[in-house]
Order: C-alpha cells, then sequence, then structure tokens
C-alpha cells in the first residue's frame, strides 16, 4: 500500500512540484532513523516519502483514523497514530519497537500543521532517539509544499536532510533539549508558512491575531497579579 499511495503523489510532488532533494546520501541503508520535519503544509508526509525513496513511518495525529477508509490506508502504510501533547505512551513504544527492528520514522514535533505560526516543539522525537542509542538522527526541511494547491500556479518544492550541527545527542541532554535544538536548525532553513489560497490565509491571520490578543490579555493579567508573565505563543522556543 505504501508503495501504491506514493506511486501516485509522485507525478504531483516531484513533477508538478518540481521537486528539489539534497542531503539524501546522509540516509542510511540499513538501520533506525528518527526524521525529524517542520509541519507548514498536509502534504508534507507525503512530499518525505517521495523525497527520501524509503518507507517513512510518521507519527500521524490519531483523529485522521476517525475516517474507516482512511484509517484503513494509513494502517496498510505503516503509519503510526498518536494523541498529540497527551505523551501517548503507545504510540511511543510501537514507533520504539519500529525502529529496533531498523524502521525510518518521521516526526513532526511541532505537533500540528502550523498554518505560520510559531511552535513549541514536543518531546517525543527526542524521546525516541534516546531509546534507541543506534538511531540516525536526521534534520529535514521542507519549503514550497504549501504552494501545491495554488493552482495555477506551479510550485517549488525542496526538501533538505541534513546531521544537526551540533551532532547527536549529549550525555545529559534531554528529549525536548534535543528535540528543540534539531528542530532550531530546521526552522532557520524553512519558515513557517501559510498554506492554502488568499481566502483561506486570511482567514488564519485572524485566527492568529486573535489567539495573540487573547495572550497578551493574558500576559497582562498573570503580570498584574504578581505572578510572572506567560509568553506568547510566538516566542522563541
Amino acid at each position: 500500500m505504501y508503495r501504491i499511495v506514493m506511486t501516485v503523489v509522485t507525478p504531483v510532488v516531484r513533477w508538478w512540484g518540481r521537486l528539489q532533494v539534497e542531503g539524501l546520501e546522509l540516509l542510511p541503508g540499513t538501520g533506525p532513523v528518527v526524521l525529524m520535519v517542520n509541519h507548514d503544509s498536509a502534504w508534507d508526509p507525503l512530499v518525505v516519502g517521495v523525497a527520501a525513496r524509503g518507507q517513512v513511518r510518521a507519527l500521524a495525529k490519531s483523529s485522521l483514523w476517525h475516517s474507516r477508509p482512511l484509517g484503513w490506508v494509513l494502517d496498510h502504510m505503516g503509519q503510526i497514530p498518536i494523541d498529540r501533547g497527551r505523551g501517548d505512551v503507545a504510540a511511543l513504544s510501537a514507533a520504539i519497537a519500529q525502529l529496533k527492528q531498523g524502521a525510518w520514522i518521521g516526526v513532526f514535533p511541532e505537533g500540528t500543521v502550523s498554518r505560520g505560526r510559531m511552535l513549541r516543539p514536543l518531546s517525543g522525537a527526542g524521546r525516541l532517539v534516546l531509546a534507541v542509542p543506534d538511531t540516525a538522527l536526521i534534520g529535514v526541511s521542507i519549503t514550497g509544499a504549501v504552494d501545491i494547491v495554488r493552482f495555477p500556479r506551479r510550485p517549488r518544492i525542496r526538501v533538505r536532510f541534513f546531521e544537526p550541527a551540533a551532532g547527536p545527542p549529549h550525555p545529559e541532554e534531554s528529549a525536548v533539549g534535543l528535540t528543540r535544538r534539531v528542530m532550531t536548525e530546521v526552522r532557520q532553513r524553512a519558515p513557517y508558512a501559510l498554506p492554502g489560497r488568499a481566502k483561506k490565509q486570511a482567514e488564519y491571520r485572524r485566527i492568529a491575531a486573535e489567539q495573540d490578543g487573547r495572550a497578551e490579555q493574558d500576559g497582562g493579567a498573570e503580570r498584574d497579579g504578581g505572578a510572572g508573565s506567560v509568553s506568547s505563543p510566538r516566542s522563541s522556543t
């Protein structure tokens, strides 16, 4: 099923999307791999799969399985459902078991499509790397995938695989520290981008402005109460 889906989407990604791939040689021929990827478009998991030219088992939000036909496809593609932001032990255990068998696991540490907003990376990807010491850690940046839906404008998709500048996990590095370190490098290569057409982008901007306004109000209330400040969702991670 994985090969069938990749065959169907490859013309869209590689030809229509004018896909450019860098760093493919960094992916090992054998052994476990964790790919930490930015997430600005619903197409990102498919783009990574096409670019990697190997089976990538992604940790995907469990709500996708609410559709039985889609859930069936995802199961047969070897994807792993995860409840975002809840420390889903079962999903992480399933991913660790796959890593121990030499699988490539794709993780979107920001938890959801960014919609152009800065998001705090979660710790799950780092936990996977630390749980299986021989795992190769690869950062992946995707740009241009947000343009796939903007027909007739042709996208120019670029995927870059890279090894983190500071190398593999440090002896005392925490899972969340590792994840944030790698994702900082990913976002340096792939700035946050708005998906969708102009109307949808305007909606996302409006929602972002409302959320920022509420965050500022909450932060002001905290400061007035002497409890310290609360950082805005746009603050650095």
